[in-house]
């Protein structure tokens, strides 16, 4: 990952080793050479269209080694550079993937794939869809019975295809088809997604021709009703100029005004991020975005590595072509590719550092990929606090994060995604949903259950979004385990005549396999090393996970649905670690059938006790539309938490330095200004805040 030349006050240190570390992001130089060294076992006329060109992360056996090595300083081990690459001959439905040996310039396999596989999209052939659509003779005549307003701007939403097992092994597009507002049809930033029509063309992805027409069921059954005029809406736009937009909003600024507390290391293509007692190596890629290798704290190990594996997203109608709404963003687009170009005092506020990126595009050149992920600093609130009531004395401390976030555009869709560290040793995973739902025109004064009406012939359907996060650990070694705790009632007896005692009980889990929560018995799953006792109470060293609890996949187990979404039914997977088995829903997801992810791995029935084992936890929201999802969608927020448990010997954030108004300066509005008689009058409060002794409280 390359690092954009902007304003910082970050010390950017030279790196012992300048190139090729093996957990990094291929260069342009490497992108470019495997392409060459490929290209060079076909003829010259073949015409290739690639869809990845990334790194091929070595054997965990190869890379473990080297990053003890290289974090203790020893002599590093040589690995070999390794390219990871798929492709199509162009106009074919020939999809092939290659490993390329950069470090030997040699290609080490080259094999076409079996049927039912296919790549996932890419931006020069979404364009072409959406072309493919809009020039064909057949959805021309369709439109004309429409009987648009002269100028009316069309919008197609091509959409992987999906599965149902009904004549699909071809790998195929359904595409959505809106107008723009024909009252202002110049705004390309107009909301499409309020004026839906009834159409859907089907696209060849090998022939990029359209291959039949479906027709959009708009009432509350299966029936096709013929094409009709066009009948007047309303626009509902979300661009700040289309709105009478609030007046008595006053800045708000972050300032940092000695620099930020984090420093950034440059490796290559790579970053080694130092906070807090934190370090950790930041990568970045095609299908995953952000990655995170080697997570330490305080030089103790704790993750190889962190990814968003996978998400899901299965749509509740169930009529034909909708029942096949079932969007793999990360299989079938990639977070790496769709990442958004992070703007200054937009996505990120305060001091900030951005990490910039290169990736591949259909030809196999390098494409830059600027401001991907933002790095900043970030007040959280308290992060503890006592006051001793006798002398009235506060001790408090604030807790800081460092946040680094990436946003990615999928369609209508964004998700904000962030890796949040704090000073008490926790990690959490934070994903943000908003952007615009996904439409469908319906019939006006219709209601049905599945979805709901969000503006006049407009229905959001209900979907579910279901997140999986790959936890390789490393909780103070490479051989861990998993188990959980459980909160549960000692029977009456003697010892407990009332009825009120309650005890923990650790189970440990033995074989791979799904597993659940229980919010009855506040099951808590944790990863241990048993080999790396607590100094205090003699217990394992461990980090427990915090996940909110979500309804897991309700499509039922015989669907296209489930069998595809293996991540989806159950709230942790744990299996033996494999290499290459990275992706939840498995590698290739685009009209995927299942068999080939976590539930397929689990399956194995490892033993997974004190082993190098991988965790994935799934998280996620039910969304059921809401009016006030629409035309934009206010941020949901769902997170993942992972916390030391007998890690340390005592809190770790005891030695953060407490909060003071002489450190923190903050400003006390004065009265005047409250009642508005004097704006912008403010005082500063230069008292000792919580640093000595205060009046008592009273009891």
């Amino acid at each position: 990952m390359a690092t954009e030349a902007v304003s910082t006050s970050l010390p950017l240190r030279a790196a012992k080793q300048t190139d090729g570390h093996p957990l990094a992001p291929l260069s342009a130089d490497e992108i470019r050479s495997a392409v060459s060294i490929l290209k060079s076992q076909w003829p010259a006329n073949v015409d290739l269209h690639f869809k990845c060109v990334t790194l091929e992360e070595p054997a965990k056996a190869e890379a473990v080694p080297y990053v003890e090595a290289e974090f203790h300083g020893y002599n590093l081990p040589n690995i070999d550079r390794k390219a990871f690459l798929n492709y199509y001959i162009r106009k074919t439905n020939k999809f092939h993937e290659a490993i390329v040996n950069l470090t030997k310039q040699s290609i080490e396999s080259n094999v076409r794939l079996g049927p039912n596989v296919h790549a996932p999209g890419d931006g020069e052939e979404i364009i072409a869809i959406e072309r493919a659509a809009l020039e064909d003779e057949g959805v021309q005549a369709e439109i004309a019975k429409m009987k648009l307003p002269e100028g009316t701007q069309l919008v197609i939403d091509p959409w992987i295809y999906g599965s149902d097992g009904v004549d699909d092994d071809e790998r195929m597009w359904q595409t959505f088809m809106y107008m723009r507002d024909p009252e202002n049809p110049n705004e390309a930033d107009s909301n499409h997604y309020a004026l839906p029509l009834t159409i859907s063309p089907v696209v060849s992805g090998e022939t990029m021709k359209v291959i039949r027409i479906d027709h959009l069921p708009t009432g509350k059954d299966n029936t096709i009703k013929e094409t009709r005029p066009y009948q007047h809406k309303g626009a509902n736009e979300y661009i700040p100029e289309a709105q009478q937009l609030r007046t008595d909003v006053k800045p708000l600024h972050v300032s940092q005004p000695e620099g930020a507390s984090f420093t950034v290391t440059e490796q290559g293509t790579s970053q080694i991020i130092e906070w807090q007692k934190w370090s950790f190596r930041v990568g970045f890629n095609h299908r995953e975005g952000m990655v995170l290798y080697d997570v330490r704290y305080d030089g103790r190990n704790l993750f190889y590595r962190l990814s968003l594996s996978d998400m899901n997203i299965p749509y509740a109608d169930p009529r034909h072509p909708f029942h096949k709404k079932s969007a793999f963003d990360l299989g079938d687009a990639g977070a790496g590719v769709m990442a958004n170009d992070l703007k200054l005092g937009c996505d990120c506020l305060g001091s900030i550092h951005y990490l910039s990126s290169v990736l591949a595009d259909h030809k196999g050149e390098p494409m830059d990929m600027p401001n991907v992920v933002c790095v900043h600093e970030q007040d959280a609130g308290i992060g503890w606090k006592h006051t001793n009531y006798r002398t009235g004395r506060a001790a408090v401390v604030r807790n800081r994060e460092l946040v680094l976030q990436s946003i990615i555009t999928v369609s209508n869709y964004e998700y904000i995604l962030a890796f949040m560290f704090n000073q008490a040793g926790e990690l959490d995973y934070e994903v943000r949903a908003t952007g615009i739902l996904s439409t469908q025109p319906v019939d006006e004064g219709i209601e049905v259950p599945w979805g709901t009406v969000v503006h006049p012939g407009v229905l959001a359907t209900h979907h579910q979004h279901i997140f999986s996060l790959r936890v390789d650990p490393a909780i103070d070694g490479y051989h861990n385990r998993l188990v959980y705790d459980e909160a549960l009632p000692m029977p009456r007896s003697d010892f407990n005549p009332h009825g009120t005692g309650y005890y923990s009980q650790e189970t440990v889990v033995e074989t791979s396999g799904g597993y659940d929560l229980d919010i009855n018995t506040n099951r808590t799953f944790k990863i241990q090393n048993v080999d790396v006792r607590n100094p205090v109470n003699g217990k394992p060293v461990a980090y427990k996970i915090h996940a909110p609890a979500f309804q897991k996949i309700i499509s039922d187990t015989e669907s296209f649905n489930h069998k595809r979404a293996e991540f989806s039914d159950s709230n942790i997977y744990a299996v033996k670690y494999q290499d290459n088995e990275l992706y939840a829903g498995g590698k290739y997801t685009n009209q995927s059938r299942g068999g080939t992810g976590v539930r397929s791995w689990a399956n194995r029935k490892d033993k997974i006790v004190d082993e190098d084992i991988v965790v994935f936890v799934q998280f996620g929201i039910n969304h059921i539309p809401r009016i006030e999802d629409f035309p934009v969608m206010p941020c949901e927020i769902i997170k993942v938490a992972l916390k030391p448990v007998n890690f340390f010997d005592k809190n770790p954030a005891i030695d953060v330095p407490p909060s003071t108004q002489e450190f923190n300066k903050s400003t006390l509005i004065s009265e005047a200004h409250k009642q508005g008689s004097v704006e912008g009058t403010v005082t500063s409060d230069g008292g000792v805040c919580c640093s000595g002794p205060a009046t008592s409280s009273k009891l």
